[in-house]
This record gives structure tokens, C-alpha cells and sequence, in this order.
């Protein structure tokens, strides 16, 4: 038997354990991990292409753990945690109550502005920033903040896709097919992906209104005073900061990421020393950061980055080019339906990467613009990352801290809210793009 479906088999038992065992999904993803490491130790040339036995090893914690992604993470994660000390969501929740006509109104806003920050903030960064302000008015008005964390990520998500610098796959997008920023916006003439991405927003802002429309009252709340507009002045250097670097070109691929871990060191020593706060109280800040994603989101790069390096993605795409058949509006649903699925699953990098040739030949092949098939498949890969608790990492996130407030939610309940949300924006977006570029 070959050892990429030896890799397979380990990934599929791990999803499987992890959807039946939330609690301990930490030592399932970590115990594949070990065993695709072990494996291409003993054979290193055959999954990583690797010589020596190290190799796996170093290849692991090098190439495949995506540590850009974890230092966004944990120094967002810290900046978020101080921004809810500082009693600013707390004020931001009080005026969007008060301004609203209702607090399904408010909430709708709420989520709305995270797919904004979203479309130039790298999306994990973005749940993490919006959060507290979200739990904010859940602790205010004394909401289950289920449906509202699962709503911030599904809108980071969403938007991420919208522009050049929002979310890595559209990354990927432009360099393949060779767009720039205003490309995303409007291409041969035709609206493009910009504005196909907002049929999805407005789909999702009217999914989400119809959940909270029953929160119809105005919800009165006594103001609070704010502690300190540090973490807010840090919040706004994090936003602005992430989005100007996206715009920087460079081989350097962890800017983002220490620029955020900088951030967060800077935030922990402004509550050690401004603060005055002890060595106990700035440990028990660091300490009930969610280290626990941190490991989860560890072995799940490791394993799904083996899956990609077997060639098991290439396998795939020859059978998908196969089984269009010729019909255009076969090769489309195809397209599109596949993605979510896989997206749902596996992270959506290393697919759109092997996939962006095979829906651009597909298309010149059937005489049609390759941005019809290119488009659904940046679609249904982004928005597919919605459709399980651990197709994104924005979702991870959310999961975590439902946990940490005590809310926590299984993939059924996941599946519930974010399997309605991706049907519906993804159709909205599919027949926008039909109509534009068919």
C-alpha cells in the first residue's frame, strides 16, 4: 500500500475522533501529527520527498506549521484580552445599542463591521478583535453568544475573500492569474469578485437578521467608565498595521506575525507597568490566553500539510477534470460543490493551489472565460471554510472561546448554523457570478 493512503487513513480517523470527541480533539490532532512525523521518519523520501531521517522532523515544525497564522493568533489573542479590560467594547456595545432601533439591529451592525475588518484584516485577527465587543453585549443583555461568535467568524470568512490582501487564497488568485488590487474590483470590463463576495454579504446580513429580529427590544444599558484607550490605540495599530503590510511585497513571510506578537508583548508590559499590575495577575493573563487552539491548530497544519505533500490533491484534480464531462454547467456546480466540501475539511491553501490550473484549463478548454471556474472555485474554497467547526481557522477560534465563556458547541451545532450560512451566501454569490461572467 502506498503511504499516501496510509496518510489519508490517519487524517480521516482524526476528523472522525475529533467530531465525536470535541473535549479531546487536542490529543487526537496531536497523536496524527506524531504519526505522519514518525512516518516520514522511517520513510523520508516517501511523503515529505525528504533525505535523512530528520528531515520530517524539521520539515514539520518548519514548513508545515504555519507559525505566521500562530503569532497573529496569540499576539491578537493578548491585544483582544486587554481590549476587553479596558471597558472599550463594553462602550462600543452601549452606543450600538443605543443607536440601533432594536438589538437584532445591533447585532447585525456588529457582525456587518467584522466582514468590513475582515476585507483587509487577516481573518483570525479579525474574530479576535471583534469579540469582546460581541461578548460584551451578550454579558450586557444576557444572550447565549452562541450564534454571535459562530456569526463573527462565518462573516470574517466571507469578506476575507472580497480583495487582493483579505484572506491568503485570494493571495494565491492574483499571483496565478496575474490580477492586482483593482482587478478585484472590476475586470475586462466586467464587475469581478468584489462584488460577488457582497451578494454573499447581504444573503448572510438578512440569514443572521432573521435569527436575532426576535431581540425587538431596545435594550437600555447603563454606560461604563473606560479604564484605558491603550489597548484601543494598540487594537487600531493592529488593524492598520496588518492591513499596510499586505500591501508590502516581500519574501519575508512572517512580518504580519511578529508585528502582531511585537504588539501583544507590548500590551502585556503596558498591564505589568501602567497597570501596576502584579507578576501574578500579568501570569494569569497570559495563562488564560486559549493555548489550547494553539495545539490544535499545530497538529491540524502538520496534517493536512502531509496530505498535500503525498500528492493526494494532484490525484484528486485529474479525477475532478474527468468527470465534468464537457458540460459547462456541469463543470461549475462540480466546481463549486466540491470545494465546500473539501474546504469544509481541509484547509484551503494547498487545494486552491493545485486546483487554480485545472478549473483555468477546464474553462479555456470549453471556450469560455477561465474566470467563471476560477472565481466558483475561490467561492466554494472560502466559503466552504465555513461549513465545519475546523474548516478555518477563524472558526477554531470562536469554538475556543465559547468554550472559555462556557458555551461550548459541537459539530452538530456548528453544522446548524454555519452548514445554513454557507448554502445560503454561496448560492447568492454562485448566481451573481453566473449572471456576471457565464
Amino acid at each position: 500500500m502506498e503511504l499516501k493512503w496510509i496518510v489519508l487513513g490517519i487524517a480521516i480517523v482524526m476528523y472522525a475522533l475529533v467530531i465525536a470527541f470535541q473535549d479531546r480533539k487536542v490529543w487526537f490532532t496531536s497523536a496524527a501529527a506524531l504519526a505522519v512525523v514518525i512516518l516520514g521518519t522511517v520513510f523520508p523520501a516517501r511523503i515529505f520527498a525528504g533525505q535523512g531521517h530528520a528531515f520530517a522532523l524539521l520539515h514539520s515544525l518548519g514548513a508545515l506549521i504555519n507559525w505566521n497564522v500562530l503569532m497573529i493568533y496569540v499576539g491578537s489573542m493578548t491585544i483582544a484580552a486587554l481590549f476587553l479590560y479596558s471597558k472599550v467594547p463594553a462602550k462600543i456595545a452601549d452606543a450600538l445599542v443605543s443607536a440601533s432601533p432594536s438589538t437584532g439591529v445591533a447585532i447585525v451592525l456588529i457582525l456587518a463591521m467584522t466582514g468590513i475588518i475582515s476585507i483587509f484584516v487577516e481573518n483570525v485577527a479579525t474574530v479576535l478583535v471583534m469579540a469582546p465587543i460581541a461578548l460584551s453585549l451578550c454579558h450586557k443583555l444576557k444572550l447565549n453568544p452562541t450564534y454571535f461568535m459562530v456569526g463573527l467568524a462565518v462573516m470574517s470568512n466571507l469578506e476575507g475573500t472580497a480583495t487582493l490582501v483579505g484572506d491568503p487564497p485570494s493571495m494565491i488568485f492574483a499571483s496565478y492569474a496575474g490580477y492586482n488590487f483593482n482587478d478585484f474590483f472590476i475586470h475586462q470590463g466586467k464587475l469581478s469578485i468584489f462584488f460577488i463576495i457582497q451578494a454573499g454579504l447581504l444573503a448572510g446580513c438578512i440569514f443572521f437578521y432573521l435569527i436575532f429580529s426576535r431581540n425587538k427590544e431596545k435594550a437600555s444599558v447603563e454606560t461604563e467608565p473606560i479604564v484605558s484607550a491603550v489597548p484601543a490605540v494598540l487594537l487600531l495599530a493592529l488593524i492598520f498595521g496588518l492591513a499596510g503590510i499586505s500591501f508590502i511585497h516581500t519574501d519575508f513571510a512572517y512580518l504580519s506575525g511578529l508585528y502582531c506578537f511585537a504588539l501583544g508583548v507590548i500590551g502585556v508590559l503596558w498591564y505589568f507597568l501602567a497597570q501596576k499590575k502584579g507578576a501574578g495577575e500579568t501570569w494569569e493573563l497570559i495563562k488564560g490566553l486559549d493555548w489550547e487552539t494553539i495545539a490544535f491548530l499545530i497538529g491540524i497544519f502538520v496534517v493536512v500539510g502531509a496530505i498535500s505533500e503525498t500528492g493526494l490533491l494532484e490525484d484528486f484534480a485529474a479525477f475532478l477534470a474527468r468527470a465534468t464531462g464537457g458540460s459547462i454547467v456541469a463543470g461549475f456546480v462540480l466546481i463549486l460543490a466540491v470545494s465546500i466540501i473539501i474546504s469544509g475539511f481541509v484547509d484551503n491553501v494547498p487545494y486552491i493551489i493545485v486546483m487554480l490550473p485545472v478549473a483555468g484549463s477546464l474553462a479555456v478548454n470549453m471556450g469560455i472565460s477561465k474566470e467563471l471556474y476560477m472565481f466558483a472555485l475561490l467561492v466554494g474554497s472560502c466559503l466552504g471554510g465555513n461549513l465545519t467547526p475546523f474548516g478555518a481557522s477563524a472558526n477554531v477560534v470562536s469554538m475556543g472561546i465559547l468554550k472559555k465563556e462556557g458555551y461550548p458547541i459541537n459539530f452538530g451545532g456548528w453544522l446548524k448554523i454555519g452548514g445554513s450560512f454557507t448554502v445560503i451566501t454561496t448560492a447568492a454569490a454562485a448566481i451573481v457570478l453566473w449572471l456576471l461572467w457565464a
